[in-house]
């Protein structure tokens, strides 16, 4: 069948490890992190180390890694909370609890949460709320900020999204160690072509999208625009050299094929405009899936409460619902941008997480569905790592 698979689930009460040899028996393993809330967690099959991140407001910001498959677990902290000073101002307290007093986290005031991680070509990068990207060069154990995307021109105009100015999502080209996408809400998409030393903004239209406006199924209109909406949920790259890129965004999915230079609308055939996650085949750059919501101010749950996984292999130029083994009847979950993700077996595997607690697996390519975890606390990520 292939190699272990090891699904690594944020949540916000620790990081889960839920393993299978044969993506058809699953044991769960957990929380890890210290109960830390997870926004994103990642793996190096070839080293076996695995990173996870998150924090907030009472936690403070921190990366977290294990060089032994999860067994055990190192924080570093980009920043404190609001622990580590009521800890400071009761040391009889902090001494009861084990806590021992600590110099202030080197982005303290600066950071609030970390809600991304990316780890190529010996760089792991993480995605902070506000959006800052910063970048470790020894595997987690200390982080600079990157000064370009710090910079950027016009960054004191970028509007927060509901979740706050989050830079959400880090996109590396496997092949290329200076190219590199980021998403952030709600700024847009961003691309880096010489490692991050200069970044360019890229939500422009493609001329065809430009002409007309556009009446969606679920009654959403696009006005002719210039622009992609600017709150990007999440971005996949696409395997293979060619830079095709598609996202799913708070008005719909769109695919580039150039990077990100340009955008074509693919929503044509889903349910409604709005979703979180989106994650292409991992050697099949046409084979898409999403899992689309109701709305942004209706719920936030599957249209017609009926779960369902909608996938196209023509790119995006169709769709088709995938319900075998989901939940079709008063389903009221949410499935967020960091919880969808695929494995490199064959058939691909495909998984999701909702908010609810569950986990969902297909190994037949996005065709039928299992559970094979439930009554977690809330999934704030799903990332599939083999061979650990």
């Amino acid at each position: 069948m292939g190699d272990r698979i090891t699904l690594l689930v944020g949540t916000t009460k620790g990081l889960f490890r839920i393993t299978s040899d044969d993506r058809e028996t699953w044991t769960v393993a957990g929380p890890d992190c210290d109960g830390w809330p997870i926004n994103h967690a990642t793996g190096d099959p070839a080293s076996g180390r695995l990173w996870a991140a998150g924090g907030g407001a009472w936690h403070g910001a921190g990366v977290w890694r294990s060089a032994d498959g999860g067994a055990s677990w190192t924080l570093t902290k980009l920043a404190d909370g609001d622990m580590d000073a009521w800890l400071r101002n009761d040391p009889d307290f902090a001494q009861m609890v084990g806590w021992t007093p600590t110099d202030p986290a080197p982005f303290s005031g600066e950071v609030g949460a970390v809600w991304s991680l990316s780890h190529a070509h010996g760089v792991l990068r993480v995605g902070t709320k506000p959006a800052q990207l910063f970048e470790s060069r020894d595997g987690g154990e200390t982080f600079a900020m990157n000064d370009a995307f710090a910079e950027f021109p016009g960054r004191d105009s970028w509007q927060a999204g509901a979740a706050g100015l989050t830079l959400h999502t880090i996109v590396p080209d496997p092949g290329d160690a200076a190219k590199l996408w980021l998403g952030v809400s709600a700024a847009g998409v961003f691309a880096t072509e010489d490692g991050g030393a200069s970044w360019e903004r890229r939500n422009r239209r493609s001329n065809a999208e430009t002409a007309a406006a556009h009446v969606h199924a679920d009654g959403t209109v696009h006005e002719a625009t210039d622009e992609v909406g600017h709150c990007v949920h999440n971005i996949a790259r696409a395997p293979g050299g060619a830079d095709l890129l598609y996202q799913q965004n708070h008005q719909g999915v769109w695919r580039s094929r150039d990077g990100g230079r340009s955008w074509d609308e693919i929503t044509e055939g889903l349910p409604s405009t709005f979703g979180f996650p989106i994650a292409v085949h991992p050697r099949d750059p046409a084979t898409v899936w999403t899992l689309p919501l109701n709305g942004d101010m209706a719920g936030r749950f599957p249209p017609d409460a009926s779960a369902a996984v909608w996938k196209s292999t023509d790119g995006g130029d169709s769709w088709t619902k995938k319900q075998a083994g989901l939940p079709v009847k008063d389903c009221f979950f949410t499935v967020l941008r960091q919880a969808m993700a695929t494995d490199a077996q064959a058939p691909a595997g495909v998984y999701f997480g909702t908010n609810s607690g569950s986990v969902f697996a297909s190994t037949d390519e996005g065709e039928s569905w299992v559970e094979v975890a439930r009554h977690l606390p809330t999934v704030l990520c799903v990332e599939a790592v083999e061979g650990v």
